[in-house]
């Protein structure tokens, strides 16, 4: 196995003050109730042993409660399906004091509760600049204009019109991950990786209705996306890529959009950081250059090191994270436990995960669970058996290109470690023989 030592006595610990004990707790409490239940009557024989319940001895399962015994609820109350009332403790989180101005904030989607790939649209996470808005789709209009033989303005009946393709892929904030820059600074994977979501998006793509408009080939190189919200957010996108797999999209999960998510267009461009799938998508400009407007000149940059910015690092790179066991968790027991997260590349196709539970000196390969898609979050499990010693949990993925996401230190000795966006290093939990998993980070 290859293996990577971390220099000893590195580890960090999350600050206490960034939450209060009791957001703690809250933000923990709905996933700890769910590992208490499945862990509690996990069927798994672990070193001889069954841990499921004796039939003889259990009344839940021995006397017929009274949902088994009486008439239930009608089919019509309910128009609208909704979770159970017993999941209200797994929802989206906003992080107190990220942002001045509320209608700016962000909320995070609860990964550690998430099954497979795909986020459900209410618990999708959510990054405003301007806060949200309820837009009348019979109002709302896309134009096309700038380098192209006839600019167009089209209804959402116009676009709905056109021939549409159905795509799984995630969104990424930039930002993501980007308090920990420096050092450890949230306590929960929801925290700290939760401005990532997955969706199926429905739509037309670009490419049909710039064609439609008639590009001008010699002198178009780029694209402006501008949206109608009132930070009137616009964002420079290649003309290549706008050419290849952007969508001009109305539909997630089945459905339209939800308000927040940009109802009733937004842009889709897979791969590539969140801010460039613009919302309330309003128009679109064909140009020879790029833009660089507010959002793209002094926001959504890299720091580098020597006081330099880098523009247009728009790609997500390679990056994975363990969900459970993860920050705020508690292991009940020791033996068998399946280790979950989620991998993904703006790339393409993850093409290997490896787990380790020793702070990287040794690794095993996870498995991927299908599908596998380009430009999509990717489940991986693992079999583990916990001894009740203290461990450090990580995970490690590799694209289709054979990019390798990096450590820490890999990533800082490039980047320092001042910057706010990009950062897709290997994250850490670390188990402490209570069963208790924190933040941490191992250089």
């Amino acid at each position: 196995m290859s293996q990577i030592t971390p220099r000893p006595g590195r580890i960090q610990r999350a600050p206490e003050g960034f939450l209060s004990p009791e957001q703690i707790r809250e933000v923990s409490a709905g996933r700890r109730d769910f590992l208490r239940t499945a862990f509690a009557s996990a069927s798994m024989a672990v070193a001889g042993t069954s841990v499921a319940r004796a039939a003889d001895g259990d009344p839940a399962i021995l006397t017929l409660p009274e949902h088994s015994t009486t008439l239930g609820r009608p089919v019509a109350e309910r128009p609208y399906g909704a979770p159970s009332q017993f999941e209200a403790g797994l929802r989206r989180r906003e992080s107190p004091g990220l942002t001045r101005v509320a209608g700016s904030s962000v909320s995070f989607s609860p990964l550690q509760g998430l099954f497979g790939i795909i986020t459900p649209s209410g618990l999708h996470f959510e990054r405003h600049h301007q806060g949200w808005h309820d837009i009348d789709p019979a109002r709302h209009r896309l134009m096309i204009n700038g380098l192209v033989k006839e600019a167009r303005v089209y209804t959402m009946d116009d676009l709905m019109r056109l021939p549409s393709v159905s795509r799984i892929h995630f969104i990424e904030c930039g930002a993501n991950t980007g308090m920990e820059w420096g050092n450890v600074a949230v306590p929960t994977v929801q925290y700290s990786h939760g401005m990532l979501s997955c969706s199926e998006f429905t739509g037309v793509p670009l490419s049909v209705l710039l064609d439609d408009c008639g590009i001008d080939r010699k002198r178009a190189k780029f694209v402006l996306a501008e949206g109608a919200d009132g930070s009137s957010m616009t964002r420079t996108i290649s003309l290549d890529r706008a050419l290849d797999d952007v969508l001009v999209a109305w539909g997630q999960n089945g459905e339209m959009l939800r308000p927040e998510n940009g109802y009733p267009l937004r842009l889709v461009v897979p791969g590539v950081q969140g801010v460039s799938w613009v919302k309330w998508l309003r128009r679109i400009e064909v140009g020879d250059q790029p833009w660089a407007t507010k959002d793209e000149a002094v926001h959504y940059i890299d720091l580098m090191p020597d006081g330099t910015h880098r523009q247009y690092t728009s790609i997500q790179e390679c990056k994975s994270v363990i969900t459970t066991p993860s920050g705020g968790q508690t292991l009940l027991d020791k033996g068998f436990h399946n280790i979950t997260g989620l991998a993904w590349s703006g790339r393409g196709k993850v093409k290997r995960v490896d787990v380790s539970a020793d702070g990287g000196r040794n690794w095993r390969t996870a498995r991927l669970e299908t599908p596998v898609l380009s430009k999509a979050l990717t489940r991986f499990n693992i079999d583990w058996v916990w001894d009740g010693s203290p461990a450090i949990l990580q995970s490690r993925a590799i694209d289709e290109t054979g990019y390798v996401q990096p450590t820490y230190a890999q990533l800082r000795a490039v980047r320092g470690t001042r910057s706010i966006y990009h950062n897709n290093a290997i994250q850490s939990w670390k188990l402490a023989d209570s069963g208790d998993v924190s933040n941490v980070q191992v250089f």
